[in-house]
């Protein structure tokens, strides 16, 4: 009982140390959230779709790329700007969160199943091995 317990607990002290990347949560950031229309569409039949926008940023217009695709030509989106923009030239841009503000209980959800998740195999574990051993029977012999 003692060694599932304790693999138990190096795993959840493990993933804590490791950080929110491995709950798939990553602090990125997306840069300043703006919105955005799409000039140049792409068909999402090829991988690596990319997409042009433009977007006003303090009242100069600038256009860049977005690696998406699907959306329609004039639809307005979501999309995250750097902080800093070239004068000239494209700027590649990225989608905006879709769950703002839902960041901050995805990482202590994510431990708590953890943690629910190594409580159930160290169960498993000693029930496993609580199991009697049964002997089976011998073979009649006429």
């Amino acid at each position: 009982m003692a060694i599932p317990a304790a693999a138990g607990v190096l795993v959840v002290l493990l993933a804590w140390l490791a950080g929110p990347g491995l709950l798939g949560i990553s602090n990125d950031d997306l840069g300043a959230p703006v919105t955005a229309e799409v000039t140049k569409p792409a068909p999402c039949d090829r991988p690596d779709a990319v997409e042009t926008v433009k977007f006003a940023v303090a009242g100069k217009t600038h256009e860049g790329t977005l690696n998406g695709c699907g959306h329609g030509q004039g639809e307005r989106i979501d999309v995250g700007v750097p902080e800093e923009l070239p004068d000239q030239g494209t700027v590649t841009v990225r989608a905006a969160d879709t769950s703002a503000g839902a960041s901050d209980a995805r990482r202590p959800i994510g431990m708590a199943l953890l943690v629910f998740a190594c409580f159930s195999g160290g169960m498993f574990v000693y029930l496993w091995l609580r199991i009697p051993l049964r002997p089976k029977p011998a073979a009649k012999v006429s």
